[in-house]
């Protein structure tokens, strides 16, 4: 049997969930800190009292504005995922990772509070299999392999509350080698290598189609209301 692999898992602090799932997505606690996304927020919105990007309390509550801008820091983009498509049509060997965007309750100590706010989770492949990197689990979250990370995909977007944003490398994006290019009645595989993560096998393609959108590009990308 294997050695269990090493994985980071930053758990939840206050309204940090934006800063875990960073900090998951590339498994490091040093990748970037709270400051740092301030720092992002005051450039996005300078001069404003209320910066619309974070908690008015200072408390985090970043938005995806905040989590593309820092991605590009380090070389990725955010592709938001149109979640009426087929995820079988991910190239997941040229993907970094996922994050998905939730809502979530909100609790004032042991008291759940009547209201709806927003959660970001990092999902991405490690040693082979891919996990859920919730900051809110006590432990990572197996997913499984390249198919079962498909088949939990479209489990999770069949909630019209969530959205997903595909994290992929400056030139993957630039050449759209995150997904299989259809051609015709068949799908051409992209050449590999340009991706930063691992893969076992390629999902099945069957009869599906992918349209995406440079987070730059959506307002929000329909992600509206708190995030924590």
């Amino acid at each position: 049997m294997g050695s269990k692999p090493q994985i980071y898992h930053e758990k939840q602090v206050k309204e940090l969930c934006a800063l875990h799932a960073l900090n998951n997505l590339f498994q490091s606690r040093n990748t970037f800190s709270k400051s740092e996304l301030d720092t992002i927020c005051s450039r996005l919105s300078p001069n404003v009292w209320i910066n619309p990007h974070r908690s008015m309390l200072g408390l985090g509550n970043y938005d995806i504005n905040v989590i593309m801008a820092a991605l590009q820091k380090k070389g990725c983009e955010a592709v938001w995922f149109d979640k009426r498509k087929d995820p079988g049509c991910l190239d997941l060997s040229n993907i970094c990772g996922f994050i998905l965007n939730v809502p979530s309750d909100y609790k004032l100590g042991f008291v759940m509070l009547p209201l709806r706010r927003r959660h970001w989770i990092t999902i991405r492949q490690i040693q082979g299999n891919f996990y859920n990197l919730d900051s809110k689990l006590d432990s990572p979250q197996l997913i499984g392999r390249n198919t079962d990370l498909i088949t939990y995909l479209k489990e999770q977007l069949e909630c019209k509350e969530k959205e997903l944003f595909v994290v992929v490398s400056k030139e993957v994006e630039e050449k759209q080698q995150w997904m299989h290019q259809y051609s015709g009645n068949n799908y051409q595989v992209q050449n590999k290598g340009n991706g930063a993560c691992e893969s076992d096998h390629s999902p099945s393609l069957n009869d599906c189609d992918v349209e995406c959108l440079r987070v730059s590009d959506v307002s929000n990308c329909a992600v509206n209301g708190d995030n924590f």
